[in-house]
């Protein structure tokens, strides 16, 4: 038998747990929080880095926040509709988004963004293997 067919055929019995062992457990499951942002055209590259920074200081004040990822787009595609700072947000439950969401640090950053904001889309998702 051809050693691909015979690699598949692991891989179709086994699944990806095939790759999981006592030093390599599976990834715990995270709760993600995906926020883009599409700024004003009246707002200046300073008072969006006010804006950056605000997020940026949020897990030193919420100990919910697990992890922040964050970044401008550069797809070259066009497809990012004037949206141009997404902010991936992790957590380990849904009680800790509950916490994070009306906490007061997460309102004063709401303050510092709202008057730049023209659009912003939020998704939440669990990690899928």
């Amino acid at each position: 038998m051809n050693i691909k067919l015979l690699l598949l055929a692991g891989l179709l019995i086994f699944g990806s747990t095939a790759f999981v062992s006592p030093e390599k457990p599976a990834p715990k499951k995270m709760l993600r929080h995906v926020v883009l942002f599409k700024f004003k055209d009246s707002s200046t590259p300073a008072q969006i880095k006010e804006v950056e920074d605000a997020f940026r200081k949020l897990p030193s004040k919420i100990k919910e926040i697990k992890a922040l990822e964050w970044g401008t787009n550069n797809s070259p595609e066009n497809l990012n509709q004037g949206f141009t700072h997404l902010f991936f947000v992790s957590f380990e439950s849904e009680a800790a988004r509950a916490i994070y969401l009306p906490h007061p640090a997460h309102d004063a950053f709401v303050k510092v963004l709202k008057p730049h904001l023209d659009k912003v889309l939020v998704l939440d998702y669990w990690t899928q293997e």
